[in-house]
């Protein structure tokens, strides 16, 4: 396929913008792609807390995009999700399997995205997730809101209804990420007080644990929901990195 893009530079690499399917997209080259073009694919917030990110770049990876804000993992937005992703692999020659990045309300749309099509995913990568939407952006603290007003309405559902599935919510559905095996890397503040850690990072943690699963977890002492990240990348790149090999 033949499509236009602009041009840019991002930390001093080759940046691509365009627009696919009525959404921003957005492609990062390495000066060296690494033996079978792994990538990154950042859920939201490109370009925020992006050590991480900028590391995997250094050792080659792709670094992409694409913007389905204020969906909040829904089944749309997985379904939007998953046609760039049919188109994105080709038209890049890049591998099959992704590391996705899920920050913040990110993390809706990785989790969710990971238990839909694990075939398509590496490595799942969760820095201070929002996992349980009943705390944000549904709870009472955010009401009057956009997001506590839009997140239901972007499922079909009542207020009610949403509160009452137990099968919506991604800590209610742990057991489905593990049967996926796709190894979890998760990066949270002991004292987020906006995604709260002990009802979303914690609860997945502890689940993980319990059930024996592949994965790492890098809890920063005293630290609220910002910054993510942690500042010296390696940990979270190499576990990364060794997953991928």
């Amino acid at each position: 396929m033949i499509f236009e893009y602009t041009l840019s530079q991002y930390h001093g690499y080759e940046r691509r913008d365009f627009s696919f399917a009525g959404h921003a997209a957005t492609v990062i080259i390495p000066e060296k792609a690494r033996e079978g073009v792994s990538w990154v694919w950042r859920a939201e917030f490109l370009g925020a807390f992006d050590s991480v990110d900028v590391e995997l770049l250094r050792r080659g990876w792709h670094l992409v995009y694409y913007a389905v804000s204020n969906m909040f993992g829904s089944p749309a937005s997985i379904a939007k999700m998953k046609h760039f992703y049919n188109f994105l692999v080709p038209e890049f020659g890049l591998s099959p399997k992704c590391d996705l990045f899920g920050f913040s309300r990110g993390g809706l749309y990785a989790f969710n995205f990971t238990c839909a099509y694990p075939e398509c995913v590496s490595v799942l990568y969760l820095d201070a997730p929002v996992l349980d939407m009943r705390d944000w952006p549904c709870d009472a603290r955010y009401a009057g809101s956009f997001d506590y007003e839009e997140c239901p309405k972007q499922y079909g559902m009542s207020r009610d209804a949403f509160f009452a599935d137990e099968h919506l919510q991604p800590v209610d559905r742990v057991a489905s990420l593990c049967k996926t095996g796709v190894p979890v890397l998760l990066i949270a503040g002991a004292d987020d007080k906006t995604v709260q850690y002990r009802r979303n990072g914690q609860r997945l943690a502890d689940a993980l644990f319990s059930l024996g699963y592949d994965y790492m977890e890098i809890v920063k002492p005293g630290c609220d929901h910002h910054p993510h990240s942690i500042e010296d990348p390696a940990p979270a790149a190499d576990f990364i990195e060794r997953h991928r090999t």
